[in-house]
């Protein structure tokens, strides 16, 4: 009998040691898997010029969505118009050996050494929405900004602006997209014959800038017939500063961007137009990109041409973007979805 109870206990031991030793070893394995898939996981850096821009909130969250749809996190840094910082956001993601950066510049022209970094330290970079010059960077990807310019001008020659005065309120010259629209504008004024009266910017795209110069020139202002804007948040300023001088709704203000007020202004009167830039698409685009160039896969697909940014041909992946007026404002913004007919219509009665 004791015999028995000896087996029975060895066995039992026996028994024991096999399933600790069969637990070790799966525990083992999913530390491993676990390892694996941290190691797999592709991380994008990035950076943003600031949020003040409305349409930027609306970039960060949908690229953030689709890049985590295709397997990736994103490290969202905000510089707060602050070159310094966005050099430093830039510094910390080759720290954190992320697999691709991606920047919404705040100057074209500050970046060159840092992203020299990133580069040396293997990682791609992609300059989003705005060129960064003079830089070793991977990719740009943007909307047609000369496209921008030139519909900015055609909606002011549809209302009858040839032979007139425009006053040119441009955002941060630091900014080359700012260049890119300007140069399209004054090429379809000069062929109608628009005098441009005077030209101001928008140091690191503060709108209040604009507001200050219409109210310390108003006798100039006044003898205009338009004033092109380098954005709706400008043209936000803009508008109110002519309100006040009893101008808004007769002088032709433009802008880009469509942000909700300014579709309410145009439906108003007060704005003729904004240029609507699916950022929908932008963001979406760029995080397939980013995640392929993370993945060493080559950028294919629609509109993927050439640019020059002064220091090399790279590839650009350009997107269209689409007047909008009052006539159109149902069909493009409302039945896309970027606004509801409730916020855009909100401030007047409808039939």
């Amino acid at each position: 009998m004791r015999k028995i109870k000896k087996t029975i206990v060895i066995m039992f031991m026996m028994a024991l040691t096999a399933f600790v030793l069969c637990g070790c070893d799966n525990t083992e394995m999913q530390v491993a898997q676990n390892n694996d898939a941290q190691e797999d996981k592709l991380t994008i850096g990035m950076s943003f010029d600031s949020f003040v821009i409305e349409r930027w909130q609306r970039d960060r969250d949908i690229f953030v969505q689709a890049a985590k749809e295709l397997g990736a996190e994103v490290n969202v840094q905000n510089a707060n118009g602050e070159v310094e910082e966005q050099k430093q956001q830039i510094e910390y993601f080759i720290k954190k050996k992320v697999d691709v950066i991606v920047i919404v510049c705040i100057d074209s022209d500050a970046l060159s050494d840092t992203i020299k970094s990133a580069h040396e330290a293997g990682i791609k970079v992609i300059a989003y929405d705005r060129l960064i010059n003079n830089a070793d960077i991977d990719l740009y990807i943007s909307f047609d900004n000369e496209m921008v310019g030139t519909l900015m001008a055609q909606s002011l020659v549809d209302n009858g602006i040839s032979g007139g005065r425009v006053l040119m309120v441009g955002g941060s010259p630091a900014d080359n997209n700012v260049s890119l629209v300007e140069n399209a504008f004054e090429k379809v004024m000069k062929d109608n014959n628009v005098q441009i009266a005077d030209r101001t910017h928008c140091d690191g795209w503060r709108a209040e800038l604009a507001s200050d110069y219409i109210y310390s020139h108003r006798t100039l202002v006044a003898d205009c017939d338009a004033v092109m804007c380098g954005n709706d948040n400008v043209a936000s300023q803009v508008v109110s500063a002519l309100a006040v001088q009893r101008l808004a709704g007769k002088i032709l203000v433009t802008g880009q961007d469509a942000d909700l007020e300014a579709c309410q202004r145009i439906v108003e009167g007060t704005q003729i137009m904004t240029v609507y830039k699916p950022v929908e698409k932008l963001a979406h685009r760029a995080a397939e990109c980013a995640v392929a160039m993370a993945r060493g896969q080559e950028i294919s697909g629609e509109g993927v041409g050439v640019i020059n940014n002064g220091k090399k041909d790279l590839p650009y992946v350009k997107l269209e973007p689409v007047m909008v007026t009052k006539d159109n404002m149902d069909e493009v913004i409302i039945d896309s979805g970027f606004h509801s007919e409730e916020e855009v219509y909100l401030n007047i009665k409808q039939d």
